[in-house]
């Protein structure tokens, strides 16, 4: 059985940081792409990132590259992708989910919201 479990969110104040986690489980790691979503309250959800299994293979929403707060890493060996977070500004909050998707492809099945499996999602919230 696939799993996908999120991990690192929680209450920060603006300016700080976070690192998220995405770890996974039932699957061959190597053989995905893992993406990351966020839903901000009353917004729709959308992309924050996702990155491939090569090197260079990794994208970003487009407001968020010029910003350049995110960065999305993965760590094979742990099965876990990661998002660190910088600079949190209030709008940032919102619940932050990953997916994974097989790699073929990967990054207009990230466009297209379309994963194969989807994490229960964690929570961020940027408040003073």
């Amino acid at each position: 059985q696939v799993q996908l479990v999120e991990s690192g969110g929680g209450l920060v104040q603006p300016g700080e940081s976070l690192r998220l986690s995405c770890t996974a489980s039932g699957l061959s790691f190597g053989d995905y792409a893992i993406a990351w979503y966020r839903r901000a309250p009353g917004k729709e959800r959308e992309g924050v990132g996702c990155v491939g299994n090569a090197p260079h293979s990794t994208y970003y929403a487009r407001s968020l590259e010029l910003e350049g707060r995110f960065t999305i890493s993965r760590d094979n060996a742990k099965n876990t992708v990661y998002l660190q977070m910088n600079s949190l500004k209030p709008e940032d909050t919102g619940v932050y989910y990953c997916g994974a998707v097989e790699h073929l492809g990967f990054l207009a099945k990230y466009y297209d919201f379309n994963m194969d499996y989807w994490g229960q999602g964690t929570q961020v919230t940027v408040s003073s």
